[in-house]
């Protein structure tokens, strides 16, 4: 607790699903100071930036309506964490200081400078500026020119679908397998809605050199067309490895089984930037928002003197959008390894809509009754024992 002080403060870095829902829970003890850090003054619904992108929803949400009262939302960038004095040093000038600090900064979208024109002429998606920046070259672009998408996960392939049922004409370089974590009854449904949207899905085919009017395949097949969407891969921030905390390989906060980091128990990691034990969970909202109630809890477990509990967050599935009449839904065990069940189509865009819906009124929830955050449990066997020093450290 800070001297002199009987409150408590929290910094929270990052106002995306996890930070938000991790704001929000705070509020359940009145004696703490809640302070959001984020560059933006919007949350952006990154599941949604392919929407945005193809013109068919918007992708940020306001914070007056999602931040419940006692939040203090400081739109701003966070330079170096200074664990020894306990602040946080701003983009903007000075500095914020805290007693707990939740690390929520999320992920970006990475372009592998191996590839050569790639960095410097492909579109990435990953963030709301990478959005903007693409739909304003699509504005820009004859309905009729051809688009490449690079990627066949989720992203890639909702990006595609978008853009091919506004009638675009769009070619998806898989890398390898179309939907690689789906079995082959959910991934035979996604090929089907693309081919029969006139999607042109290249399997096993590998992106060699990414140019201004054309994209070239390592086997010397040239893609023509002036925009290349690479959404092949997330990166995470690196404030953590900058600021001395010890990281994945991804750059990823290494924690305990708490979300605690195995080098400061006053930082708690939450979302897509956490890696617990050394074994972080998949890059997703559905993990993001549990995690930020779990972050927030260990930090509530601390203040009352009780022992933080371990992670304990189920998956159910994997949705695929398919513009906006059909997506394909992969359901999952808790563990997040695939059921042999799917559904497909319109009920699958029901239930894909729905999730959507549901990830943002989940936060709103939390707003109005701090605690109330729905959270899947049973992940499955986690690690005994925390991880205690990563096997690489990158930053070191």
């Amino acid at each position: 607790m800070t001297e002199n002080s009987n409150t408590v403060k929290v910094v929270v870095i990052g106002g995306g699903y996890a930070g938000t829902v991790a704001a929000n829970r705070l509020r359940q003890r009145a004696d703490i100071d809640i302070t959001l850090i984020n560059p933006r003054p919007h949350l952006v619904e990154r599941i949604r930036l392919h929407q945005y992108v193809a013109g068919t929803s918007e992708a940020v949400v306001d914070y007056g309506s999602l931040l419940g009262d006692g939040v203090r939302l400081v739109i701003d960038s966070v330079d170096r964490i200074d664990t020894a004095a306990r602040t946080v040093a701003l983009a903007s000038g000075g500095e914020l200081g805290y007693d707990y600090l939740i690390y929520a900064v999320g992920s970006t979208a990475t372009i592998p400078a191996s590839v050569p024109g790639a960095v410097e002429f492909a579109y990435p998606i990953g963030e709301w500026e990478h959005a903007q920046r693409l739909r304003a070259a699509l504005d820009e672009l004859p309905h009729d020119a051809p688009i490449t998408v690079v990627g066949a996960g989720p992203t890639g392939i909702e990006t595609a679908a978008e853009l091919a049922e506004q009638g675009r004409v769009v070619t998806l370089v898989c890398g390898a397998q179309l939907a690689p974590t789906f079995l082959e009854p959910a991934r035979r449904s996604v090929a089907k809605w693309l081919t029969k949207r006139g999607v042109a899905v290249l399997e096993n085919a590998h992106v060699g050199e990414v140019w201004p009017e054309r994209v070239v395949l390592t086997d010397g097949t040239v893609l023509p067309g002036p925009v290349a969407i690479w959404t092949a891969g997330f990166g995470v921030p690196g404030l953590a490895a900058d600021s001395g905390l010890r990281t994945d390989d991804a750059g990823r906060l290494l924690t305990d089984e708490t979300l605690t980091s195995i080098d400061d128990d006053r930082v708690i990691a939450a979302g897509d930037c956490a890696a617990p034990s050394g074994q972080p969970l998949r890059m997703s909202c559905q993990a993001a928002g549990p995690l930020g109630a779990q972050a927030a809890d260990t930090v509530l477990a601390r203040l009352s003197g009780a022992r933080p509990a371990t992670i304990d967050i189920g998956f159910v599935g994997t949705g695929i959008s398919l513009g906006r009449r059909a997506a394909t839904v992969q359901f999952t065990r808790r563990d997040d390894t695939a059921r042999n069940f799917y559904l497909g189509g319109r009920l699958g865009a029901s239930i894909k809509e729905a999730v959507c819906k549901g990830t943002v009124s989940g936060i709103s929830k939390e707003a109005r009754k701090p605690g109330s955050f729905p959270m899947v449990k049973g992940l499955g066997d986690r690690p005994a024992q925390p991880v205690s020093a990563p096997a690489k450290v990158p930053n070191l």
